[in-house]
């Protein structure tokens, strides 16, 4: 046998993968069986983010395809039988129906019964909440919708116009005399809900005051037990296991969230690195600034570390769906993701760092929506320090500016308790959470559970975009801006106490450096 002909035998007997329908009838599957991701990711073995990225588009292999295509083909089945159940009742009810099809419906009711159970004790329903007394499939469900209060309410998205833009822009704005272009309508996303509106969780569901349980005591418990009670141990073991658990610690607090979090979403080409080891075309803001000249004289300057900067960048606008093309210098406060730009002239060199960053050269460049609004506040009435950008095109999505805010607030409140006591090693854990998951939400090796090129520029944007405006109110109430840098790095010489309130909490600042400068040196 040739070389050739090994080959086409062995391609001959390779196995061939199990079919699965395509993405976008993958959660609707799911949901019109009535299970949550979290009860079909715990039955297959994955996580709930993982299970998010199958819905998205993402396919498992192996195994795990095996059993989720088992479980997308017995979910179909179950929606068709119901289907038939619904018109052989319809039938039944009508006199000159065809007598086959009422005899079918015994047939029906014999399947169903089987696929029911009494249990012993009520339990939770899968679509309520409520007490249930029978399982359906395994899940305890009510069988009388009168007594199941899954209401499924659905909103309606307006449509985006032209006029909806910053309070600060100015509609007309772009080349002289033009009138800026119609928004295009955007196209149907695909695997969307198509009965109109955005659906959300069912109302026994959603989310209440105190469900999530407290995940970062019960971790740091348990790794002080194991470790004899060996704060640095404890320290080090629980920094190690930081990304899992913060995984672990968002989808607790999404449960019953009011919209979904896709974990593996598709991405334009914009957020796709050229190289292996080169960047994609997103320009973050990140300041590295350095005052040019000082006013003659010694000069005592404070180095101020702000506190939290990722934990308090968490709070952005972060797009909800798939990121779709529009193009003109027009812009939707209700969305939020990538816009080719270009910017404005900065006059302001010399007393404050420019708020596209530390960035020579000229010409359109792509940023996140942080530094769009940035600019386009910087452009208004209320500071009226340049003009405002010019925008080419943007990749945008339905957006909302509290997705992570449960996930941000349950943060701050054990670093703040961690604070308080003076417990360093929770104070170290939570750190490493909320810092490690933001570095590694893009395509990680350290975090597979989720690949949010887009969120981790926008968060990231947005902790720049912070600390510009920190270094501008510092500004503003007299201080001299000496230095930006990075998230958190912030230099000014003169009575910084009277504009910063000291402290570790994310809404102070303390002091990491003091030193002396003379102007000319």
């Amino acid at each position: 046998m040739s070389s050739f002909e090994a080959i086409d035998a062995l391609l001959a007997s390779a196995p061939e993968p199990v079919p699965l329908p395509p993405a976008g009838q993958r959660r609707r599957l799911r949901e019109d069986v009535g299970l949550s991701r979290a009860q079909v990711a715990r039955a297959l073995g994955v996580s709930p983010s993982t299970l998010g990225g199958w819905e998205a588009g993402r396919d498992p292999s192996g195994q795990t395809r095996e059993k989720y295509a088992y479980f997308l083909r017995q979910a179909e089945e179950k929606i068709r039988a119901r289907a038939t159940v619904a018109e052989d009742d319809a039938a039944q009810a009508d006199p000159s129906a065809p007598v086959q099809e009422q005899e079918a419906d015994g047939d029906q009711d014999l399947d169903q019964e089987q696929d029911q159970a009494e249990l012993a004790e009520p339990q939770p329903c899968v679509l309520c909440g409520l007490p249930a007394r029978y399982a359906v499939a395994g899940y305890p469900q009510h069988l009388d919708p009168t007594e199941c209060n899954a209401t499924v309410t659905t909103v309606t998205v307006p449509t985006p116009t032209t006029t909806d833009l910053a309070p600060d822009t100015d509609p007309g704005a772009g080349a002289a005399g033009e009138e800026p272009p119609a928004r295009r309508p955007r196209p149907a996303r695909p695997g969307a809900d198509d009965r109109g509106g955005v659906r959300l969780a069912p109302v026994g569901r959603r989310v209440q005051a105190a469900d999530t349980p407290d995940l970062i005591g019960q971790a740091v418990a348990a790794a002080l037990a194991e470790h004899s009670g060996d704060v640095e141990a404890a320290t080090a073991a629980l920094v190690k296991r930081a990304i899992p658990d913060a995984m672990a610690l968002l989808d607790a607090t999404r449960k019953g969230g009011r919209y979904d979090i896709v974990a593996h979403p598709w991405l334009p080409d914009i957020l796709r690195k050229k190289t292996a080891r080169g960047a994609d075309e997103i320009w973050e803001a990140r300041p590295k600034w350095t005052r040019p000249e000082l006013p003659p004289g010694e000069h005592q300057v404070t180095a101020l570390d702000i506190n939290g900067a990722y934990l308090s960048a968490l709070k952005t606008w972060l797009p909800l769906g798939q990121l779709e093309h529009t193009s003109g210098n027009t812009h939707d406060r209700r969305r939020s993701g990538f816009h080719l730009i270009t910017p404005p002239a900065w006059e302001h060199q010399a007393v404050l760092p420019n708020p596209i960053g530390a960035r020579d050269e000229p010409g359109p460049v792509w940023v996140g929506e942080p530094t769009l609004r940035q600019l386009l506040r910087l452009s208004g009435p209320k500071y009226g320090l340049c003009d405002p950008p010019v925008i080419h095109e943007s990749w945008t999505s339905g957006a909302t500016e509290t997705l992570l805010e449960k996930f941000r607030i349950l943060l701050k409140d054990a670093r703040d308790k961690a604070i308080s006591q003076g417990d360093e090693v929770t104070l170290e854990y939570v750190k490493a959470m909320y810092s490690k998951f933001v570095s590694t939400l893009g395509e990680s090796n350290y975090n597979r559970e989720i690949y949010r090129q887009d969120w981790m520029h926008l968060i990231r944007s947005q902790a720049f975009a912070n600390l510009w405006m920190k270094a501008f109110k510092a500004y503003d109430e007299g201080l001299t801006v000496v230095r930006a840098m990075g998230t958190d790095e912030l230099h000014v010489i003169g009575d910084w106490r009277a504009v910063f309130p000291e402290g570790r909490a994310v809404t102070e600042v303390k002091v990491k450096d003091t030193y002396t400068l003379t102007a000319g040196t």
